[in-house]
């Protein structure tokens, strides 16, 4: 099914001409990247980056054009300057695979889609606080972290969208306990609801074990879509589940979202806090308030005799947050049940709201929450990196 849709809505969009070469999209090799799935329909317009505006009537009438075919439920299409490689491919150009994002306008350097750089429309308009929730390396429970910040803000009575913003490493469906996929209405995706929350995921629109090999521009536009056609409606806060490291996702979020801040996840080693440091310059230089450091893994708890080690050193997160002039938030133990809960999918706020792993949860995310509201403007700087 998903491969001759592909190809009907291939047919339907030769009815659409570019009128600057007189040929259909298809015969002039414009489209690029399209898929089939469950009838959501996704694909790119490959277009020079200075007509990105002026072509912007011919990817709306594409996006028509193919949501006429029976069988359509969403058509996704945006504009790209990255052209894929001409010639046959392993399976054949046409198969379909999972609903994966195309790239936006993208060249060498991220630009916001369909409009000239500093001219896009802010994503996110009805999202009162986006906080990103960071790390500068892999394997130091930013994600845990970020589930059970997202579940502890939702207790506090507040409505809170959880965004992945990982692409390449997609972890929300395992630690929300889902292996749901969203709905769809119209153009927009319906975010996934678990915990209190409104999620939404890579991981909720791929198969769990398809790898995402994407270069940086498809990165970037699967990201943009996320925020941009998920119905996410009004939030008083938005946790963004960040990538480790400092790459094209960051810059994304720093263009494209009003960020109140960002909140840098470390274990005490000093391996750690040097990539931490790297993180909270970072911030800086693209003008996002640091809100502060947690110190994950801060100490290891023996699950028989509750001994207390330190396994990782301790208290190295604070100081450096004293040393870089940011606010120490606080530290999280290393305790088997609070990885055992994860990869359950029942996060250890939800599931154990006596304990004391939960208690230090919503402690840190009231101090969040209490800086966010203490923020002088709800809306973060508009960045553009040239």
């Amino acid at each position: 099914m998903g491969e001759s849709l592909v190809e009907t809505v291939k047919q339907a969009l030769r009815s659409v001409r570019d009128p600057a070469g007189g040929r259909d999209l298809v015969e002039a090799g414009l489209i690029q990247g399209l898929t089939a799935r469950d009838g959501l329909v996704q694909f790119a317009i490959a277009v020079p980056r200075e007509r990105a505006r002026e072509m912007e009537p011919l990817r709306l009438a594409a996006e028509r054009a193919a949501a006429a075919v029976p069988g359509v439920l969403s058509v996704t299409a945006v504009l790209t300057s990255h052209r894929e490689p001409q010639g046959p491919r392993p399976g054949g150009a046409g198969r379909a695979g999972p609903a994966a994002p195309p790239p936006p306008a993208h060249g060498h350097a991220p630009r916001a889609p369909h409009a000239p750089a500093g001219q896009g429309a802010m994503l996110l308009p009805e999202v009162r606080r986006i906080v990103a929730v960071a790390s500068g390396k892999g394997g130091v429970g930013k994600s845990t972290t970020a589930v059970n910040l997202a579940v502890a803000l939702a207790g506090q009575g507040l409505s809170v969208g959880l965004l992945d913003a990982d692409i390449y490493g997609p972890s929300l469906p395992q630690m929300l306990g889902t292996a749901e996929k969203p709905r769809t209405e119209g153009q927009r995706i319906i975010p996934l609801r678990r915990w209190g929350l409104q999620a939404m995921s890579i991981g909720f629109l791929v198969d769990a074990e398809t790898p995402m090999i994407w270069r940086g521009p498809m990165v970037m536009g699967a990201l943009e879509q996320m925020m941009g056609q998920v119905a996410w409606g009004a939030l008083d806060v938005m946790v963004v589940d960040m990538p480790p490291g400092t790459g094209d996702a960051q810059l994304t979020m720093s263009q494209r979202v009003p960020l109140a801040g960002a909140v840098i996840v470390s274990t005490p080693q000093d391996v750690a806090l040097l990539d931490a440091r790297r993180g909270v310059r970072m911030f800086e230089k693209v003008q996002v308030p640091v809100l502060g450091l947690i110190e994950n893994m801060s100490y290891w708890c023996c699950p028989n005799c509750g001994h207390r080690s330190d396994v990782f050193g301790h208290g190295g997160a604070r100081a450096e947050a004293t040393k870089l002039g940011v606010e120490f938030l606080g530290e999280l133990p290393l305790k088997l049940e609070i990885r055992e809960l994860a990869d359950a999918g029942t996060p250890i706020v939800a599931a154990r709201p006596e304990s004391e792993e939960a208690a230090a949860y919503r402690r840190i995310a009231a101090r969040l929450w209490d800086k966010l509201q203490g923020a002088a403007a709800a809306k973060g700087p508009r960045i553009v990196v040239e």
